[in-house]
């Protein structure tokens, strides 16, 4: 029996850890990729590029996939992106650019596949949080951030919500600093053994997806930090 997980952002370093786990777990893996960067995930079964900020373009795939393949089994929405900026420094426009990368990559996703979901009566939504968004008092030094992850993670919640009479569930990880070469070339003269390593939130949400006994939770992915 096939077993389906689109990963989003399959290309970057926590996808390609992501994308990894699951297929050696023998997961048929469809890769959504960002259109006109020219990414490639070897790994994956089926690529598809997908600009998942925009709806039309989701809602384009949401079709493609239910032609293409039956069930889904799990879904994980790691696209995002980052920014620094105090309440003083950040702009209409930052916080917009934060909404539309971080919440609207996810919200289009699971507006198209809820009802997929919701007709199998299973599935796992797997969503990527911040601390700063989980702990507001640590949220001053990148507002905008913050916000818009906490909009995910609130997403999460109302998706939880809206499933609880199915075997629908939906899953959140907050890592802390995630140990990358971009994240060390920021931050060289950090210990880095105390972050959190791609392939560790990799194996929290395989193990999340096939535990039917996990619902509905918050995975702190902090390591020493």
């Amino acid at each position: 029996m096939t077993r389906n997980i689109i990963i989003t952002g399959a290309a970057g370093n926590l996808g390609s850890a992501v994308v990894g786990k699951f297929k050696r777990e023998g997961y048929k893996v469809i890769a959504l990729l960002n259109p006109g960067m020219d990414e490639e995930v070897e790994e994956a079964d089926d690529s598809y590029e997908v600009d998942v900020t925009n709806e039309e373009a989701v809602a384009e795939f949401v079709k493609e996939y239910q032609l293409q393949y039956q069930d889904l089994d799990a879904m994980a929405m790691l696209v995002g992106g980052f920014a620094t900026g105090t309440i003083e420094e950040t702009s209409q426009e930052d916080l917009e650019k934060m909404i539309q990368l971080n919440f609207f990559s996810a919200f289009h996703l699971v507006k198209g596949f809820l009802p997929v979901m919701k007709k199998q009566s299973k599935g796992t939504f797997l969503f990527v949080g911040a601390r700063p968004a989980l702990e507001l008092g640590d949220a001053s030094w990148a507002v905008a951030y913050a916000m818009s992850k906490g909009m995910v993670m609130n997403l999460a919640e109302i998706v939880a919500g809206l499933t609880k009479e199915t075997s629908i569930r939906s899953h959140v990880f907050v890592p802390s600093i995630i140990d990358t070469p971009p994240n060390r070339e920021s931050m060289p003269d950090s210990d880095f053994s105390k972050w959190v390593r791609p392939e560790e939130i990799a194996e929290a949400m395989h193990y999340a997806v096939n535990n039917q006994a996990l619902r509905n939770m918050t995975f702190k992915l902090y390591g020493e930090v």
